[in-house]
């Protein structure tokens, strides 16, 4: 567990140093478990991101922007009610639990000072937002309910006093000497690590696997040492950021980790940016996930129906491809009638067209004539002939229909979830969905699609497309005829354009690690990219949403960095 208890510790002397005495002046609930405040602190304007998820319950300041619903819920308007125009008082971490209270101050309808409380508890699927009214210590709402059949302990409902999670009375880490952590530890059992998280609270096995780690010999005189050496340096702010990839998975923590580091780490300015690159994309795919379930199954299945319909066709082309033997038979029925009677099962005649004049065998219905066997060779040889060129407009066809849905499940794979919705359109409008019914909502007409915009090192604008409206819209009406257009060679991906006419080398070079990381290719390694101008990009006539043709392209190799997609996406 990276969120633990000195991790709060730390981002919430992070958020006293920039937000204590500033001015929420907005707030936002982009998705269920997520708020957003607007906060003006030290003359600037900061955006505190809150979020009780269930994987990825955490609170930062953040830079990330997110789009908001056309109505906000009944939570967000509460907060709105009490917080928005408030000030900042007070932040701080009871004991050393994952959770940071937050008090701002304001005036209610009647111009009254009052105070409310914010709880933000950081504690994995039971994470929660609460307002609470601080003078009568009562909940007014939270993200999440908790009635009294789920916990008996505690019920987090409207009008109910709001009461801490249980104490697991662990001592206080900041409070620990020597003496303390000898009298605590027991070194004849061994495992040492796992008790200093048992007895220690707000202490997770990271922290405590570099306490033993810096030991080196784990005994009485070094597991103190190490103990205090890391809590001083906490709690004097002596704080690496990182984040640190083992067995294919990352993990971060606030320290240097060394027993973790091996040339991996990634260091960062501040928690908040820490948490900003690492969460970057994860709740918003688990999102998408969920809202794009359906679509992705359904794609799924279309991609796997056309597969099968193109081994079909195979088949039936295998078999049109006999038309010559058919033909054959029907010339040598003809040219032996005389000596075929209605009746035989089979013809024993020698085949003219082989230069060893062999016989060969002819199958024959008994229940027709000679000339009538021989038009139904005819007929069997006008038909297979016939059908191959059905057939093979088929298979290019039903190969069209998988090219197309691939590039669907990819876009699903980097999509946000106003992209899903986006992308649901456009399958509604091919034909492929049925419109469903909603209730009392104006759809809005003729809304222009909203792309992502990147800054290269050198500031030029890259602007992407992540599914086939807004590859459209981007390339086909928003882009200049002279500007820079890329995307993946031969491989699904997004529209990347660059609003330049003679980008640098380098802009080049980023705009396409873009392009490879927003395409199929993401987890491959020197991805080829091709770009051109925009002029030289055409959409054939009756072609499916986001298919484009090109010529007089260029090529460029990149592995797909996504360290560098997010550095680019904040400029």
């Amino acid at each position: 567990m990276s969120f633990d208890g000195l991790f709060t510790y730390t981002i919430t002397e992070e958020l006293k140093t920039v937000l204590l005495n500033g001015k929420i002046t907005k707030i936002h609930q982009p998705y269920k478990y997520d708020l957003i405040f607007q906060v003006r602190s030290g003359g600037k304007n900061h955006k505190l991101f809150l979020s009780a998820h269930p994987s990825y319950a955490r609170i930062h300041l953040t830079n990330e922007s997110y789009e908001n619903p056309s109505e906000p819920p009944m939570f967000c308007m509460l907060l709105r009610k009490h917080l928005e125009g408030g000030v900042i008082e007070y932040i701080e971490q009871p004991g050393m639990e994952r959770m940071i209270t937050i008090d701002v101050r304001s005036r209610n309808e009647l111009g009254d000072v009052t105070v409310k409380r914010l709880m933000i508890e950081i504690m994995g699927r039971h994470s929660n937002i609460i307002l609470i009214d601080k003078e009568r210590d009562m909940i007014l709402d939270s993200v999440k309910h908790l009635s009294p059949a789920v916990n008996r302990h505690r019920t987090v409902l409207p009008g109910h006093s709001y009461v801490l999670p249980p104490d697991q009375g662990k001592l206080n880490p900041f409070e620990a000497d020597e003496e303390v952590i000898l009298k605590k530890l027991d070194f004849n059992s061994g495992k040492i690590d796992q008790q200093i998280v048992q007895q220690f609270a707000g202490i997770s096995p990271l922290f405590a696997k570099e306490v033993t780690h810096r030991a080196g010999l784990v005994n009485r005189k070094t597991i103190p040492g190490a103990f205090l050496s890391l809590v001083s340096d906490i709690k004097e702010n002596k704080v690496t950021p990182s984040i640190y990839e083992q067995n294919q998975k990352e993990l971060f923590y606030m320290i240097h980790l060394s027993h973790l580091a091996n040339g991996n780490e990634k260091t960062f300015s501040s928690i908040s940016e820490l948490l900003d690159r690492y969460y970057y994309g994860k709740a918003e795919r688990d999102r998408v996930k969920q809202q794009g379930n359906d679509l992705e199954r359904f794609m799924v299945n279309e991609k796997k129906k056309n597969e099968k319909k193109i081994k079909k066709l195979t088949t039936t082309l295998d078999q049109a491809e006999k038309a010559s033997e058919f033909q054959l038979y029907g010339e040598l029925v003809t040219a032996n009638i005389y000596a075929i009677k209605k009746g035989d099962k089979v013809a024993e005649v020698i085949n003219y067209y082989d230069e060893e004049n062999q016989t060969i065998t002819i199958p024959l219905d008994v229940q027709k004539t000679p000339s009538e066997n021989a038009q139904k060779y005819f007929l069997k040889y006008q038909k297979a002939k016939n059908s191959v060129e059905v057939v093979h407009e088929q298979i290019q066809l039903a190969q069209a229909e998988i090219d197309y849905f691939e590039g669907l499940i990819q876009q699903i794979e980097s999509a946000s979830p106003k992209d899903i919705e986006e992308i649901r359109e456009e399958l509604i409008e091919g034909g492929y969905l049925k419109q469903r019914q909603s209730r009392n909502i104006k759809k809005k007409k003729n809304l222009k699609p909203v792309l992502e915009h990147y800054l290269s090192t050198d500031k030029t604008e890259i602007i992407v497309g992540k599914n086939n409206k807004q590859n459209e819209y981007l390339t086909n009406k928003l882009a200049a005829r002279d500007d820079i257009w890329l995307h993946t060679k031969d491989i699904p991906g997004s529209h990347v354009v660059i609003r330049s006419q003679n980008p640098s080398e380098q802009t080049i070079v980023e705009a396409a690690n873009i392009a490879a990381y927003f395409s199929k290719a993401k987890n491959s390694s020197s991805v080829p990219v091709d770009f051109t101008a925009i002029r030289h990009v055409k959409k054939p006539s009756g072609s499916k949403p986001g298919f484009v043709i090109y010529d007089n392209q260029q090529t460029v190799y990149v592995t797909p960095n996504e360290d560098l997609v997010f550095q680019l996406r904040k400029g």
